[in-house]
């Protein structure tokens, strides 16, 4: 079974997949979390973040694994240096060329073809997975997304607000695996709501068609 959670930026797809895949004894994987990998290699590398014939070499001789709670990146364990804002905003950027994203989605989807997955990002129910069993898009307001991901970053909330409306718009004008909610996915305003109540919502649907174990 696969749970494709896609969304914009602090809707809280990452802490409602995790939490789901607990529940339900799933697997999580985090595929921002690989672009975000491309991102800090590129950095470190001083690679052109906007040269996409490089920063698809780059993305495809890089040994990407993002295991239970941990990324790590050629060994490394990058969990932490992902999530500064430098490489949020640099992972937005190289996540918009056409070989990085077909680099990505060849080794997710290998990742995910013989198991089962809560898988969350952007494109996951869309492009990565078309298919998957159940398909869910979480949104949230501008200030909730915003407040969300500053208490995570301690950066001030008005920067954050920025950047996101910045991010969620290239991400949704990108040319691939833009951003958009899968015709048959189900739309989930996280706002007002809490982690257990939203991981409610999804396991009833996915128990509504016939997914849960008993």
């Amino acid at each position: 079974m696969l749970i494709a959670i896609d969304g914009p930026a602090g809707a809280g797809k990452s802490t409602v997949a995790r939490a789901l895949a607990e529940r339900l004894g799933l697997t999580f994987l985090d595929s921002g979390a690989m672009y975000r990998c491309v991102a800090l290699a590129a950095l470190r590398a001083g690679t052109p973040l906007d040269d996409g014939d490089a920063l698809a070499r780059l993305a495809r001789g890089l040994e990407i694994a993002p295991t239970a709670g941990h990324v790590l990146l050629n060994g490394e364990d990058v969990t932490d240096a992902i999530r500064t804002p430098e490489v949020s905003a640099a992972a937005s950027r190289v996540s918009v060329h056409q070989g990085v994203r077909e680099a990505m989605v060849k080794r997710q989807r290998g990742l995910i073809a013989n198991g089962d997955y809560v898988v969350e990002g952007r494109d996951i129910g869309t492009v990565v997975s078309p298919d998957a069993a159940v398909k869910v898009f979480l949104t949230a307001s501008d200030s909730e997304s915003a407040r969300r991901r500053a208490a995570e970053t301690d950066e001030p909330l008005e920067r954050v607000r920025a950047a996101q409306a910045s991010r969620d718009d290239r991400d949704r004008r990108r040319e691939h695996g833009a951003l958009r909610r899968a015709a048959d996915s189900t739309e989930i305003d996280t706002t007002g709501l809490d982690v257990q109540q939203v991981v409610d919502r999804i396991v009833a649907i996915a128990d509504e068609r016939g997914l849960v174990e008993r």
